[in-house]
């Protein structure tokens, strides 16, 4: 099996000077599809190209279009092996929420990606082949993808060092190009990984923890893998973070009704917060079969909302899109949901 072009860091890739700069341009800026498509490189560097790599990490790609016009793709790689991210477009920006694993360990009892179990990690190439498989099925510039997160599939912090890569991928001016500011990893709370991003001076993406809740009881229910990183590590690491970076972070709160959504979770999370330059985002459960949770109902939703508030707590709720789709947080879990379901062939 050839190596994946994706797998390199842009200023490794093949090629020289101004050409290497005009390969970057194919891939980056207009989504080529094959290496015969770049035509100002020549024949013998296209041959080259094609004999040494591979461009494209999927063999195959189904799409699964919500009422919302939210879509999920459904990725096979070369191993067969299946995972997913959600393209979200918005009349202001276009969204991708990208997979780091197939599967995830984190196993929270709420999320379907969880009750799949892991399978295996994401090389940074597949991570970044999700944006370019999504701009070819689309029909736009990969650079038109301008907002990403790392909230699919899988633990972000437990493949760190291909998600890091992954990133220097997205952010340099020659690749992807994003904003740092319009980047965010995701994690369910691994105190040494968020430590360790906090020392990646050249990077500056944002932070989510998902915490789902304030006590040390209920998040071990809802997480089982909750212990190996007990809420005081998760805080401590968090402020950490802040103290060395100066950056919000993001607390990501699903409501599960009669489980972390009464006011005096509320008002412990208020205090795990204080001091703290924050931002919770109070996320509705997103159904799915078999789960055993159900989503908060509006009106206690709205109470903890309120409760939060009351504390000075810089509180949202995000309301998912892709529901009807499967395409929602929690959601991803290789299903094939929805009103349609378009089959592509190598496509990348």
């Amino acid at each position: 099996m050839l190596p994946l072009l994706l797998d390199l860091h842009p200023d490794q890739y093949p090629l020289e000077g101004y050409r290497r700069k005009q390969l970057l341009e194919w891939v980056f800026v207009h989504g080529a599809s094959s290496f015969e498509a770049m035509t100002n490189l020549s024949a013998a560097q296209r041959q080259a190209l094609d004999e040494q790599y591979a461009l494209n990490p999927f063999i195959r790609t189904e799409t699964f279009e919500s009422n919302d016009g939210s879509v999920k793709y459904l990725f096979t790689l070369s191993d067969n092996r299946q995972m997913e991210a959600v393209y979200m477009p918005y009349l202001d920006r276009k969204t991708i929420c990208v997979s780091t694993m197939v599967g995830c360990p984190a196993k929270c009892a709420f999320c379907a990606t969880g009750a799949m179990g892991f399978g295996r990690n994401l090389s940074a190439g597949e991570i970044v082949g999700q944006i370019l498989a999504v701009a070819w099925h689309q029909d736009f510039s990969p650079r038109e993808l301008r907002n990403l997160v790392f909230m699919g599939m899988g633990e972000s912090m437990l493949n760190y060092d291909q998600v890091m890569l992954a990133s220097r991928i997205l952010l340099h001016p020659l690749a992807l190009g994003m904003s740092k500011r319009r980047v965010t990893l995701s994690t369910v709370g691994i105190a040494r990984g968020i430590r360790r991003l906090a020392e990646e001076d050249d990077l500056g993406i944002k932070l989510a923890i998902s915490l789902h809740a304030p006590d040390e009881e209920t998040r071990q229910r809802i997480i089982p893998t909750g212990a190996a990183n007990s809420i005081a590590e998760i805080m401590q690491a968090a402020r950490e973070y802040q103290a060395k970076t100066g950056r919000r972070i993001s607390m990501e709160y699903t409501m599960l009704s009669g489980i972390n959504d009464h006011l005096w979770q509320a008002d412990l999370l208020a205090e795990l917060l204080r001091g703290m330059v924050s931002h919770v985002n109070l996320i509705p459960m997103n159904p799915w079969e078999g789960s055993g949770f159900s989503e908060t109902p509006e009106q206690q939703l709205q109470a903890f909302y309120d409760r939060l508030e009351s504390h000075g707590v810089p509180v949202s709720v995000r309301r998912s899109r892709g529901r009807d789709a499967g395409a929602a947080c929690g959601q991803l879990a290789l299903k094939q949901p929805g009103r349609q379901a378009v089959q592509e062939q190598a496509a990348p």
